[in-house]
């Protein structure tokens, strides 16, 4: 993922007094993943990893409207410095206070560029596969597996095509199909 999409953050800070309420699913949806990673990355479990989460999302509900979005900038990288401050507060809440794991952990996530392309790597990842899950009842049973084959597991089109007793040729063709939905479906995304 590469940037962000522009038009949702208008939407999402010039929808007046009220959000636009469809632009804040669509934020939610495309962004907890990512801020739900961030946390699990942290050390957190998966309850607390939530709560975070939750935590950004009602920080960065009031923060939106004032910020100034820069498309040279990196919003993402505004979101995952909001997600270590919200981590952090939420350590220092804590009577007991940060592990030194937990500590070492924060460290390592603030060498922006290596640890960026990383979580974008597997952002990207998710995304794709989420809008694959969206797209399988376009395509018969037999050719959805052969699809997941070679798209998930990385087989080559005539191993997954005699795996599944679908024609190469029809995998072939399923596989530019879904390639051209999900490079519309995800545009300005990836």
């Amino acid at each position: 993922m590469t940037t962000t999409s522009e038009s949702l953050l208008f939407r999402l800070q010039h929808g007046g007094q009220k959000p636009d309420e469809k632009a804040w699913e669509d934020f939610v949806s495309l962004y907890t993943p990512l801020m739900f990673f961030w946390a699990r990355k942290m050390g957190l479990e998966q309850n607390d990893a939530a709560d975070l989460v939750q935590d950004v999302l009602t920080r960065v509900l009031q923060k939106l409207p004032l910020l100034e979005y820069d498309a040279a900038g990196s919003f993402r990288g505004w979101l995952r410095t909001v997600t270590i401050n919200r981590y952090r507060e939420l350590c220092r809440r804590k009577s007991h206070g940060e592990s030194p794991a937990s500590r070492s952990m924060i460290e390592a996530l603030l060498p922006v560029q290596v640890a960026e392309s990383t979580w974008d790597i597997d952002y990207a990842r998710l995304l794709v596969g989420q809008a694959m899950e969206g797209m399988k009842d376009d395509f018969a049973p037999a050719t959805w597996e052969a699809l997941k084959l070679v798209m998930k597991d990385q087989r080559s089109v005539d191993e997954a095509a005699s795996e599944t007793g679908v024609s190469a040729w029809t995998v072939y063709s399923a596989r530019s199909r879904l390639m051209k939905r999900l490079r519309e479906e995800l545009e300005g995304l990836l």
